[in-house]
């Protein structure tokens, strides 16, 4: 026996769904009418709908980092979508600060944990799969991270496509103003540690042989590549470690500089930088 679909039917699980009228209508017509099996159709259709943009790219979207009202934690991500179009959407922008409300009242340690969280009646993964069935496109964290110290601040670009988050090993209102420095100063210039200590091996074994390199090609005998090597490493530090970066606002102070003139023996304990499209 057949089952009549209204318009009124259809009008209801667009409003639910957020999908479109004839998605609707089909959906509610493959499933005879039931509601929640034509939400998992559409689900199902969202899903398969990723999949095929799975080789899209989702240089658009926002960054949302948010900090916890005591400074102790804080979350970060992006939510990468393919458009400007999309990405300046109310409903994107909303959509993604919801999830960042998630992260932070639950404070997952990876991408993957946050994707299994509750949103509404299902997870942050088939919320995100249920969008792309809405939008039709490829929407996708791209990255994510929790961090915590003695006093995290956080940064968020005008832009919308670059955030930051950095810990502190003290606390206090002048912390969170050199804070706010640090920010700025990582998603203008991307350090990719701390510290020269914290590069990986991989990295600096890199640097050294294209040091020799440069320098084996300039002429310069053998016996002396790796010293140069060496001191093309201690250059670049100064450039890719936060802490040895000069600081944008005056270079002729570096980070650790600008720390250390607040207080003695302030630093960085961590920090993420996450940026779309870079």
């Amino acid at each position: 026996m057949s089952v009549t679909i209204t318009a009124s039917d259809v009008n209801k699980l667009r409003q639910i769904t957020g999908a479109g009228m004839m998605d609707c209508k089909k959906a509610l017509s493959e499933t005879g009418g039931d509601f929640d099996a034509a939400i998992d159709y559409l689900r199902k259709k969202g899903q398969k709908v990723s999949e095929k943009r799975a080789d899209r790219e989702t240089n658009e979207g926002v960054v949302v980092a948010t900090v916890s009202s005591d400074s102790a934690y804080g979350t970060i991500f992006g939510l990468g979508c393919e458009t400007d179009f999309v990405a300046k959407n109310e409903d994107y922008v909303n959509f993604a600060k919801a999830i960042s409300a998630i992260a932070m009242a639950n404070k997952p340690e990876s991408k993957e944990a946050l994707l299994a969280l509750p949103f509404e009646s299902i997870t942050i993964a088939e919320k995100i799969a249920e969008q792309v069935g809405k939008i039709g496109e490829k929407i996708e964290i791209t990255d994510y991270a929790l961090i915590t110290g003695e006093h995290v601040v956080a940064y968020n670009h005008s832009n919308g496509k670059v955030g930051v988050l950095v810990a502190m090993n003290k606390k206090g209102d002048a912390i969170e103003a050199v804070g706010k420095d640090v920010t700025m100063q990582i998603a203008a210039m991307a350090p990719i540690s701390i510290d020269k200590n914290d590069v990986p091996e991989e990295v600096k074994n890199r640097e050294m042989e294209i040091g020799r390199e440069q320098a084996r090609a300039e002429g310069k005998p053998e016996a002396i590549l790796d010293k140069i090597a060496a001191g093309k490493l201690e250059a670049y530090y100064k450039d890719a470690t936060l802490l040895n970066q000069k600081f944008v606002k005056d270079n002729a102070k570096s980070i650790r500089d600008v720390l250390t003139g607040v207080e003695k023996d302030l630093t960085v304990t961590a920090f993420k930088r996450v940026a779309l499209g870079a």
